[in-house]
């Protein structure tokens, strides 16, 4: 089966921290660009994190820069997410994203309250 599953979202206080996992089956996650994305309440989706099939180049969006991480490891067919100094407006649903195939994951809430 093609799917891309995330997990390690939950509830955190603000200044913590939380690492996503995706994990892909069905698909050779090696050749592919991977992606994070995230949805908050009311808002368009947006893109947080991109990173390369080699994982040679990352890019990140403004908000998120020198707080999140993007790494993966392709012979566990997994792509990550670390995210530290956590902000009540990270708050979203956040999403993997095969960026080639446009394949989606089902999503993780990450919750960022005190």
């Amino acid at each position: 089966q093609v799917q891309l599953v995330e997990s390690g979202g939950g509830l955190v206080q603000p200044g913590g921290s939380l690492r996503l996992s995706c994990t892909a089956s069905g698909i050779i996650l090696s050749i592919n660009t991977m992606a994070w994305y995230r949805q908050a309440p009311g808002k368009q989706r947006e893109l947080v994190a991109i990173i390369t099939s080699g994982g040679s180049s990352t890019s990140y969006a403004d908000s998120v820069k020198g707080r999140f991480t993007i790494s993966r490891e392709n012979e566990q067919k997994t792509v990550y997410l670390q995210m530290n100094d956590l902000k009540p407006e990270d708050t979203a649903v956040y999403y993997c994203n095969a960026v080639s195939i446009n394949l989606w994951g089902q999503g993780t809430q990450v919750t960022v309250s005190s």
